[in-house]
């Protein structure tokens, strides 16, 4: 029988059943900012392009 006074401990990766993925953020987080850089292009450009006229 286990010994109640022994101290039992359970690592994040095996509560989750998972290991974390650190590469999903890296895509989140260049995505998001391909994103928000092609947007500004297409407000941008068109802007520009209206102004010398």
């Amino acid at each position: 029988m286990a010994d109640p006074k022994e101290v039992f401990r359970i690592t994040d990766d095996a509560v989750r059943g998972a290991v974390s993925n650190t590469g999903l953020r890296y895509v989140l987080a260049f995505s998001l900012a391909f994103a928000i850089i092609a947007m500004s292009l297409v407000w941008i450009i068109p802007a520009l392009a209206h102004a010398h006229h």
